[in-house]
């Protein structure tokens, strides 16, 4: 009999790649979504999946629809990718964030613990509880000091999942995964914000790019690479925590100037601080400004993971390089664009 797995967040990005791998390893896919009609199904459509997940109403705001859920489908595995997931949006809806991204693991975990609770439990935790760090490169180790309402939140679904493994001995476990981009990725994460808009520019739609913080660095990887590190966390002997990163770290500013020479524009930078410009190096024209309104209340300037106990235990190494996931995400913006004006 195949396996069952449960994903909460199934139409996000992460949901979706998921949801390919266990549907090509042979899984029954259950997504649960909190919306009973869905106006967002491009991600599963994109990978041809859309008809082969199967699709139940859950709201992790609802204790009740959580119970009945796990009840009803009695699964083998689920992972826990819902959330409010955008750092910017959790300063100005910190109570919802703390719902979802923390009360929701509890009331999941609760649930499995006294319904199934030998049902392998993946959290999605992620690199901004790390916050202000306390040392470079992050591990499983580093103390957490996030610097957001979504950090804050996530830091508490980290340790319940932690909580419950050792408490009731469920096999739960929690991916400290560092950015992970692809082209499903929403419009209102920076990656995408630049790869879009840099297609729209090509095609003579807008003018400009406007952004926050351009020195902020990240350890970016390509997400469809960290979905298969979720699933290989719920197929060891014994649960535990990971990071999942690529070891490098590159800036939104060397991001930016990557993706721009995609449409032949060399960038220089003139200027600083909220009047520093992008101009192109030939023809003097302007690309990029910088607007207070994208800088976060509290900013997290440097994120790096060591994902060296991946490496040894899962066998788990990012594969995809950082120009390589300009390359994808743009060559994919460029056709969705163009496919937008047909």
């Amino acid at each position: 009999m195949a396996k069952k797995a449960l994903i909460t967040g199934i139409r996000g990005q992460d949901g979706a790649y998921l949801a390919k791998h266990l549907l090509d390893n042979g899984y029954q896919v259950i997504g649960c979504d909190r919306r009973r009609v869905d106006l967002n199904n491009w991600r599963l459509e994109h990978l041809g999946i859309e008809n082969d997940v199967e699709y139940i109403y859950m709201d992790l705001l609802d204790e009740g629809s959580i119970f009945r859920t796990i009840q009803r489908t009695q699964p083998d595995e689920l992972y826990n990718l819902a959330a409010q997931s955008f750092v910017g949006i959790s300063f100005d809806q910190p109570l919802l964030t703390t719902q979802v991204d923390a009360i929701g693991v509890l009331r999941l975990l609760e649930a499995l613990r006294m319904l199934k609770p030998d049902c392998r439990f993946y959290q999605a935790s992620t690199s901004e509880m790390f916050g202000e760090v306390r040392e470079t490169p992050q591990t499983e180790m580093t103390p957490l000091n996030p610097r957001s309402p979504y950090g804050v939140a996530k830091v508490y679904g980290h340790f319940i999942t932690k909580n419950y493994r050792e408490s009731f001995d469920m096999y739960a476990c929690s991916g400290i995964l560092f950015n992970h981009e692809s082209p499903l990725r929403g419009i209102e994460f920076v990656t995408k914000k630049i790869t879009n808009t840099i297609a729209r520019i090509k095609h003579g739609l807008t003018d400009k790019l406007t952004l926050g913080n351009i020195d902020a660095k990240r350890d970016w990887g390509f997400a469809k690479d960290y979905t298969y590190g979720m699933f290989l966390m719920l197929q060891q002997d014994i649960p535990d925590d990971y990071v999942l990163a690529t070891g490098q770290t590159f800036s939104v500013r060397e991001f930016v100037e990557i993706a721009f020479k995609k449409i032949n524009v060399d960038l220089k930078w003139e200027g600083e601080g909220l009047h520093e410009i992008g101009v192109d190096k030939n023809t003097g024209k302007t690309y990029v400004e910088i607007s207070e309104k994208f800088y976060r209340p509290a900013e997290v300037d440097l994120l790096l993971g060591d994902p060296s106990k991946a490496k040894e235990k899962l066998g788990w190494v990012a594969e995809t390089k950082f120009e390589d996931l300009i390359d994808i995400m743009m060559d994919y913006d460029f056709k969705d664009v163009e496919n937008s004006l047909k």
